[in-house]
């Protein structure tokens, strides 16, 4: 159960009672538990959760009902608590357990939800999973990994996984997790400990930094991550406690006009897009300035929530700066916002080089005025020559991608107006539930439900198969993204194409073009003014093109998951089926590791295991950018997993005036080490 070892629960166990009937009654099972524990004060008890989020729902159902379980880690906790006082007689912990039980020694009962709250609060969860793979349960979940992946012990650090084996202890049989670790020595994990055994994330899988067996380099890494961790829970906490003393200005906007501008968006919300823009507006309806993330992939619907905001902000009469990282990037959100805003009487301006000067300084003398509502500009809105007449919101997408000096002027902004951040690296769930509320943060995990996947091809260069691929896109009056990573030869590949598809009107794009020429192909691109665009992996993080649907990634033995993952989504954009074509040589001369990637690809075109852990993978990254590079040192150093982990203890002691306590030791009573 939790981080422990489980083998006390093998003896004497009965099922755990039934105390989900009539939950629906008045008090619910809260009540029921309650009537329970009065009846029972021999048993101590513990609940266990699904997830950290059920943990925390369960804990504001019963602190509505007056009943406070203790939160604990895992069994050795829950254990060393001291009944005899009262306190530990009731506590709580994250152990996604079929069904509950009672022990006869010592006194405890274990229940889950399933006894608490009914077979059907259980199975509604489980059908919304089926939808969205929990990517905490896959890496939970050992099957998914390959033999020679990275792990984690909390006792013993970083080794590759060997598989599981079968091994007589004592004249016992019993099966073991077998860890590799640094100068080939051997780790045998009892299956009763997999709780103490983590998926390793933080570096590449090639890059893992392997410990030895009983060396110090791994308790080294845990002290010094531990320190780390406890800085970065403090600063959070610091922060926090600045916002909340600050006084902002609370916007009362126009409730109106804000519906009918919703009314104009030509989709449903997701979820998760309405919670982000619920949450945004209640930000800026608060007294204290709004500092809020909303994370969430390419057109999963960022901008509409971005555009909320500045409207909302527009109708009580301040200004809204929208900051991006690139010309590109500005010329397309003021496409999409000048569009929405067609029929409303909001001034929406764009500042950037393409912009003639005179046409420039017009804009900028509007904005001094207040004659403009909303200004869409790169780094130049950061300049002391732009004035704002009363600015209320500051925008900014993908700030990550910003420099030192801007990120520092960004910093000064956070404390003077409300800061809306958008950005299309993933973060992951956990990470934010372990910050509990220290940062605002919006997730949008749920593609639009029009979406469809993209349909891959792992294949050998044929002409024919370019050839169709090609027309069938043309056909269909959308573009074409060809994929060559090498800047030599990428002008021979452009005249080959034009001589197998006439039709194509093709351009090049590469990190060697000057910035400006670079812009005008990507912006002619955009507006279809070509259909094929032969390129580098500079489109990575490009402008959205809804219309291009096909790409062909020329070599795609070459790239890693991830980054495969990433140039996919360049293409399925809107409603209509994508196709991607990963263009290999000689099965016989691609490495295996090659080979296993591209099988994931292909295989998994719905959001499955192997695709949910690159993305996963992208997350890590997320994560260290939200914390800082300090921080990203240490989920590399000690995986995310634990990393998540000590985060949250610190978070929580320090919110609760406690020194944290960063003991993992989670005892090696049945292992077995083989030097």
């Amino acid at each position: 159960v939790g981080t422990g070892d489980t083998r006390a629960a093998d003896a004497g166990t009965q099922p755990a009672p039934d105390l989900s009937a009539g939950s629906a009654a008045a008090g619910g099972f809260p009540a029921r538990l309650q009537d329970w524990l009065d009846a029972h004060r021999d048993q101590r008890v513990l609940i266990a959760a699904d997830s950290p989020g059920r943990r925390e729902a369960l804990l504001e159902q019963f602190a509505a009902a007056e009943l406070r379980p203790e939160v604990v880690d895992g069994w050795q906790e829950f254990l060393s608590r001291d009944a005899s006082d009262g306190n530990g007689s009731l506590c709580i912990t994250v152990a996604p357990l079929e069904r509950g039980f009672t022990l006869a020694q010592p006194p405890i009962t274990i229940f889950t939800e399933r006894e608490l709250a009914g077979e059907r609060a259980r199975s509604e969860r489980q059908r919304r999973r089926v939808a969205e793979r929990d990517p905490e349960a896959i890496l939970r979940d050992l099957t998914e990994l390959e033999i020679g992946a990275p792990i984690v012990h909390v006792d013993h650090g970083v080794g590759r996984y060997l598989g599981l084996v079968a091994l007589d202890v004592g004249g016992m049989p019993g099966e073991f997790l077998a860890i590799e670790y640094a100068r080939g020595d051997k780790l045998y994990v009892p299956v009763t400990q997999l709780a103490l055994v983590s998926r390793y994330s933080g570096a590449d899988d090639e890059h893992a930094p392997l410990h030895s067996l009983g060396g110090e380099a791994w308790e080294r890494a845990k002290r010094r991550a531990a320190e780390k961790v406890r800085d970065a829970a403090a600063e959070l906490l610091a922060i926090h406690a600045q916002r909340a003393a600050r006084q902002g200005n609370a916007i009362e906007f126009d409730r109106t006009m804000l519906t009918r501008f919703a009314e104009g968006f030509p989709f449903e919300e997701t979820a998760d897009q309405q919670a982000a823009i619920d949450a945004v507006l209640a930000d800026l309806a608060a007294p204290q300035p709004m500092d809020r993330v909303v994370c969430g992939d390419v057109g999963f619907g960022k901008t509409e929530v971005a555009l909320r905001a500045a409207v909302a902000v527009a109708s009580a009469g301040k200004q809204a700066a929208v900051l991006v990282p690139t010309t590109l990037l500005a010329q397309q959100h003021y496409d999409s916002f000048r569009d929405r805003l067609a029929d409303f009487p909001v001034k929406v301006e764009l500042l950037s080089r393409f912009r003639a000067k005179k046409d420039a300084d017009d804009a900028l003398k509007r904005l001094a005025d207040g004659k403009l509502d909303i200004v869409i500009g790169t780094h130049k809105l950061l300049q002391p020559d732009v004035k704002f007449r009363d600015l209320g919101l500051v925008i900014v997408d993908e700030e990550q991608r910003f420099g030192v000096r801007h990120k520092e002027r960004l910093k000064k902004l956070r404390a003077e107006v409300d800061l809306l951040t958008l950005t299309a690296t993933p973060i992951p769930r956990t990470l934010n539930m372990a910050m509990n509320g220290m940062r605002d943060l919006s997730i949008i995990a749920t593609p639009p439900a029009a979406r469809m996947a993209v349909k891959t091809v792992v294949a050998q260069y044929e002409p024919a198969l370019v050839r169709e691929a090609f027309q069938r896109e043309l056909a269909r009056g959308g573009q074409v993204y060809f994929l060559h990573n090498s800047i030599d030869t990428i002008a021979r590949t452009a005249r080959e194409l034009e001589q197998l598809v006439p039709d194509a009107r093709i351009r090049i794009a590469h990190g060697q073009m000057s910035a400006h020429e670079l812009e005008h192909t990507m912006l002619d691109f955009h507006r279809q003014r070509f259909n094929v665009l032969v390129c580098t992996t500079i489109i990575e993080s490009g402008i959205d093109v809804p219309t291009a649907n096909t790409i062909v990634i020329d070599r795609a033995d070459r790239f890693g998951l991830a980054q495969l993952h990433q140039l996919r989504g360049r293409v399925g954009r809107s409603h209509h089926r994508a196709y991607a074509y990963l263009i290999v040589p000689d099965r016989k001369s691609m490495t295996a590791d090659a080979e296993k990637r591209l099988a994931a690809l292909e295989s998994l075109e719905e959001l499955g295991a192997g695709f949910t852990l690159a993305t996963h993978d992208m997350e890590i990254r997320g994560a260290g950018e939200l914390l800082g590079e300090a921080q990203s040192g240490q989920i590399e150093a000690i995986g995310f997993a634990l990393y998540n982990d000590l985060l949250e203890r610190a978070v929580r002691a320090l919110r609760s005036g406690r020194v944290p306590d960063f003991d993992l030791d989670g005892g090696n009573d049945t292992e077995i080490e083989l030097h």
